[in-house]
């Protein structure tokens, strides 16, 4: 079974951030992190089991992907794979995050 992915809006802008902050110094390897994201998500169609689950988190439904230095955090829910946050690995992850997941993340 296939799994339809979707990006929440704080998701997409997570991604634009990452994009604008890197091409200030290369412009070639901000696509290629926003790529590399894509690719990532894309390949939940098909095996969202894939990712780990978020250490600090300890939810079966929560997982994510590493694509670089940047987690890219998902919720599996049905057949629906949302991408919730892409956070780089040496930010603290619940400020990052809060109100994304549930109440008390």
């Amino acid at each position: 079974m296939d799994f339809r992915v979707v990006w929440s809006p704080e998701a997409v802008e997570d991604v634009e951030s990452i994009a604008e902050y890197i091409a200030r110094d290369s412009e070639f390897y901000a696509k290629a992190v926003v790529s590399r994201l894509l690719e990532e998500a894309r390949s939940l169609v098909g095996f969202p089991l894939r990712g780990r689950i978020v250490p600090e988190l300890g939810d079966e439904a929560i997982r994510e992907r590493f694509a670089y230095s940047y987690r890219l955090i998902y919720r599996i829910q049905r057949s629906i794979v949302t991408v919730v946050a892409v956070v780089h690995g040496a930010r603290l992850l619940r400020p990052a995050v809060k109100g994304r997941l549930d109440p008390e993340v």
